[in-house]
C-alpha cells in the first residue's frame, strides 16, 4: 500500500477508535492520523505474532481495517494513560 492509503486508513481508524472510546483528547486530526497509522502497524504486527497471519494485505481487506482499528484503540488508551486524559482528569485544578 502507498503512503496515501496509509494516511486514509490512519485517519479513519483513528476516528473510529475515538468513536469507540469517547472523550476529550488534545491534538486534533494530526494526532488522530498518527495514532491510526501507528495503530495499523501495531495491529498488523500483533496479528502476525499472535495469530501467525498477515493482517495487513490491502486497502480493501477487512483484516487491514480490523488490525488498524484494534491497534488504534490500544494506542489511544495508552495515549490517554500517558497524558492523563479520559478519566475526567483536569490539569491545574486545585482541590480545596
Amino acid at each position: 500500500m502507498g503512503i496515501i492509503a496509509w494516511i486514509v486508513i490512519g485517519l479513519l481508524a483513528g476516528a473510529i477508535a475515538k468513536a469507540l472510546m469517547p472523550g476529550k483528547d488534545p491534538g486534533g486530526i494530526i494526532i488522530t492520523m498518527l495514532i491510526g497509522i501507528a495503530g495499523g502497524l501495531l495491529g498488523g504486527f500483533l496479528g502476525k505474532v499472535i495469530f501467525g497471519v498477515e493482517s495487513i494485505d490491502g486497502f480493501f481487506d477487512l483484516s487491514t481495517w480490523i488490525a488498524a482499528i484494534v491497534g488504534s484503540v490500544i494506542l489511544l488508551a495508552l495515549y490517554r494513560l500517558i497524558t492523563g486524559r479520559g478519566r475526567g482528569h483536569r490539569r491545574g485544578h486545585v482541590h480545596a
